[in-house]
């Protein structure tokens, strides 16, 4: 299989972003905010996606299957397994609940400025070339295809990674100048 030392690194790469999420997790501890959690979990969750959409291929072809059987075993389990992720998702109850909230409270054009482009807008264009690959009307592409949408998982990840640090809640000022904690916790 050609380009199996670019899935291994895409798979690497994918694993730095495992780690960064549980690190920004563990460092968090109890005190993150559902929308937090889940920031995370989608940074994870789409990460170990990556991580098994580009092994896939490299573990399949040496059974020594090739061409479009290789992109379409590999491409059937990564729609399968993104299908899993939504399900699972969509499912949790706090996720639900905050969905709810998000929906009653936030103007739905702000949502989708927010997730188009962090999340659905790639999630959307990997499916398409997943499925692009399962229907066959581009042979020669497929691994091109596969490929693209493994980069967009990466990409989503990403995009993801970077909402969970850079839209987390702040410490109070005066804590960052060496005031008294914000909590109003006492000195005694």
């Amino acid at each position: 299989m050609q380009d199996t030392s670019l899935f291994l690194s895409l798979a690497e790469i994918a694993g730095v972003f495992v780690g960064f999420g549980a690190l920004i997790a563990v460092r968090s501890g109890a005190t993150m905010e559902v929308s937090e959690v889940n920031d995370i979990r989608w940074v994870v969750t789409t990460a170990i996606w990556v991580v098994i959409a580009a092994l896939a291929p490299v573990i399949i072809s040496s059974y020594g299957v090739t061409g479009h059987q290789l992109w379409l075993v590999g491409s059937l389990l990564a729609l399968a397994l993104l299908a899993v992720m939504i399900v699972v998702f969509a499912r949790t109850p706090e996720n639900r609940a905050e969905l709810a909230v998000n929906l009653a409270t936030i103007p739905r054009a702000k949502i989708a400025l927010v997730m188009g482009p962090t999340f659905w807008l790639p999630f959307v264009l990997a499916v398409l070339a997943l499925a692009l690959v399962v229907l066959g009307p581009f042979p020669d592409q497929e691994h091109a295809l596969y490929l693209t949408a493994v980069a967009l998982g990466l990409l989503m990840g990403a995009l993801n990674l970077f909402v969970a640090v850079f839209w987390q809640r702040h410490p109070s000022v005066a804590a960052d100048r060496g005031g008294p904690p914000a909590s109003g916790g006492s000195s005694a």
